[in-house]
């Protein structure tokens, strides 16, 4: 069965398709989300809360505006987000003792088989310098376009602007 199949079986409340995606898609979306918010248990609580999101609103994803991937993606970014600004997640980190802080810190390694387990790494590096940082801080770790313009010190309509074009030339590249 081809992806669009499984998506329609998908968007018809299909169990069996529902399953499958979650099985094609659950481990990327579980790296970027890590990504964000680092802490294991926080992820896989986001996690199934990005499928059941997807889920109850499957019918809102359409094929001609994107691919699936890229919408679920957007869901989980969007997901972590929400929770590393809720004010359980910023109460639970006020009252973490050192010990935690010293278990997120992960060595190079690791954070690149995050990142790779995305598959996009290779693409990302092909990119100019400025499109990686950008998709850096926006993509991998959780910036706002806002924190983003500030962090890299470059108006923030310069930021949406480059965003849009950097994430156009990844597609090309992706595509391609």
């Amino acid at each position: 069965m081809n992806l669009d199949q499984l998506l329609v079986k998908f968007q018809n409340k299909d169990i069996k398709a529902f399953e499958k995606l979650y099985e094609m898609y659950s481990e990327s979306m579980h790296g970027v989300i890590y990504n964000i918010v680092k802490n294991q248990e926080l992820a896989e609580e986001v996690l199934q809360d990005v499928f059941i999101k997807a889920w109850n609103n499957s019918e809102s994803f359409s094929i001609k505006k994107g691919r699936f991937f890229t919408w679920l993606i957007n869901i989980a970014r969007n997901s972590a987000i929400d929770m590393t600004r809720s004010k359980q997640f910023k109460n639970k980190n006020k009252n973490s003792d050192a010990t935690f802080f010293v278990d997120i810190i992960e060595s190079d390694e690791n954070l690149e088989k995050k990142m790779d387990s995305l598959g996009i790494k290779k693409f990302v590096g092909s990119l100019k310098e400025k499109c990686k940082k950008l998709i850096e801080l926006l993509y991998f770790q959780g910036y706002t376009q806002k924190e983003a313009s500030e962090e890299l010190d470059i108006p923030l309509g310069t930021v949406k602007t480059n965003n849009r074009n950097c994430i156009l030339e990844l597609r090309k590249i992706v595509l391609n």
